[in-house]
């Protein structure tokens, strides 16, 4: 008998999975049937699935586009008067300390709570969060933050554990379905920033976050409203702790949470905390966890020897989208900083926000994943290998910083300005990279991951953004003290030289990763 079928109930009986309930199968609440009304030929859970990203990414990312320019605006605009380099490192500490945080979310979702209680709880804290950073002090921001952060921890994993619980592992549609997906979620990526843009920079920072708890708080309605076409929305956990066990984890997990914050404020109030501190610490803790969890996976009893060998390919797909999102986050601070700075964003006469550039991204996602989505539909069992599809993305999000080179080489200085256009080419270039890698990756994972850890498994896809926006908290501290054209070169390499080894592994992958195709 193997250890997953052995698998004690939360009586203490010995019970097994219900068939279809790993992430390879769906669960049989959720599996899409013939005779079941369908969303765009998908499932029709992907419908209230797809719409909470569409909000939560309206609030984070719309957050998130306005967040280093006001770390770095003057305190006579309202801002926290950050030099650009630090604004940028601090932004990036946000992001890793987000996605370190989704591990926790996963690990609660599959041990105790269940996907869509950790979703509807994690939504709620984010929604809290963004109310908190809407008032005018420096204080609210802080502790907005933090929530935002173990909100999004607990949600972001396990809305895409979700997605692929509809499908079953023969199910063709299952990459088209998180094409989808992806789009939805830039659909919110497209209009967020575009909002508080308007609102932050325009006229009020609180304003732009202000909108952001709105759009949240928009999210978890429909959610709920949905809720009956989702898969775990009457169980809790798939692999559930014993009854002492639990009630352990939760009085651990409170008496963690009151003591790492009360050390927090302790050594903030000594003057032992600083922001370049913490930010260092998050980049460790960043790059340290995942060589934790994948050991904890890799030794887990409840992962047989199957499982076991579906995680050698996904380290390098891990890995790859460590190297892609290395520069895809730069979009959100970098990018938007050099364009704040040089770029002529007179449009017909309009002086377009800088933060839009990340609405920008945006669009490119929504517009270009239906394409590629029916693209895959159309080519069926005759599509590329998802490994090759992958370090497509990865070589895209490259070559949109190698774009800039060329109109950044012998720039220096202050008072000059570079075209539009040339950002717009770096964002086409990213934003194609981003569906081509997110959707796929999230696909593969959802079949690569053990049963016994499949919203886990997504948090360990998601912290390949941790450690990427780990290393970048470092790196982007270089920005504006070495030549642009060097910079963005040299952070370019990065995606084009993984990109070329994925490439080069293609048929080990495609070897090693059934059922993924």
């Amino acid at each position: 008998m193997s250890p997953r079928s052995s698998q004690q109930g939360p009586s203490g009986s010995s019970q097994e999975p219900a068939p279809g309930s790993g992430p390879e199968n769906g669960t049989r609440e959720g599996r899409d049937t013939g005779a079941e009304a369908r969303f765009l030929g998908q499932p029709r859970g992907l419908l209230p699935l797809s719409g909470l990203e569409i909000w939560e990414r309206f609030s984070f990312l719309g957050m998130q586009a306005i967040l280093v320019l006001f770390f770095s605006a003057s305190e006579a605009d309202s801002g926290l008067g950050m030099d650009p380099g630090a604004a940028a490192s601090v932004a990036a500490g946000y992001s890793t300390l987000v996605y370190l945080l989704s591990v926790a979310g996963g690990w609660i979702a599959d041990r105790m709570l269940g996907s869509y209680h950790a979703v509807l709880y994690g939504g709620i804290l984010i929604a809290c969060g963004h109310y908190a950073m809407a008032l005018p002090h420096p204080a609210s921001t802080w502790v907005g933050l933090g929530l935002i952060s173990a909100g999004t921890g607990m949600l972001k994993p396990n809305v895409a554990a979700m997605v692929g619980k509809l499908y079953s592992a023969s199910d063709e549609r299952r990459d088209a379905g998180f094409s989808l997906y992806y789009m939805s979620i830039n659909v919110g990526a497209f209009f967020g920033p575009i909002v508080t843009g308007l609102l932050g920079e325009d006229i009020n920072w609180h304003l732009g976050f202000s909108a952001a708890a709105v759009g949240m708080t928009l999210g978890l309605i429909q959610y709920v409203a949905g809720r009956r076409h989702l898969a775990g929305r009457k169980e809790g956990a798939e692999f559930p702790l014993p009854p002492a066990a639990m009630r352990r984890a939760v009085w651990l997990i409170a008496g963690g949470i009151a003591a790492v914050a009360a050390v927090c404020v302790a050594l903030s109030l000594l003057g032992a905390l600083t922001l370049s501190g913490f930010v260092d610490s998050l980049t460790y803790i960043s790059m340290a966890a995942p060589v934790v969890y994948f050991t904890v996976i890799w030794r887990s009893p409840r992962v047989d020897a199957t499982e076991r060998g579906r995680l050698r390919p996904f380290l390098v797909l891990w890995l790859a989208s460590v190297a892609f999102n290395f520069v895809l986050f730069q979009s959100y601070t970098v990018l938007v900083l050099l364009t704040d700075a040089h770029v002529n964003t007179s449009v017909f006469g309009y002086h377009v926000p800088s933060s839009w550039i990340s609405s920008a991204l945006g669009a490119v996602s929504v517009l270009s994943a239906p394409f590629i989505a029916g693209t895959w539909q159309r080519m069926g069992a005759r599509q590329p290998h998802a490994s090759n599809k992958l370090a497509l993305g990865v070589l895209l999000g490259g070559l949109g910083f190698f774009v800039l080179v060329p109109t950044l080489l012998g720039r220096s200085g202050e008072g000059w300005e570079m075209s539009l256009v040339w950002v717009a080419l770096a964002v086409l270039f990213i934003g194609v990279g981003d569906v081509l890698l997110e959707a796929t990756g999230m696909a593969a994972t959802t079949k690569l991951a053990p049963a016994a850890f499949s919203s886990q498994g997504l948090a360990l896809w998601f912290l390949s953004l941790a450690l990427a926006t780990g290393i970048q908290a470092q790196t982007v501290k270089f920005y504006g003290r070495i030549a642009d054209s060097l910079y963005f070169t040299l952070n370019g390499a990065v995606a084009v030289v993984v990109a070329l080894v994925v490439f080069a592994l293609a048929p080990w992958l495609r070897r090693t990763m059934h059922p993924v195709r």
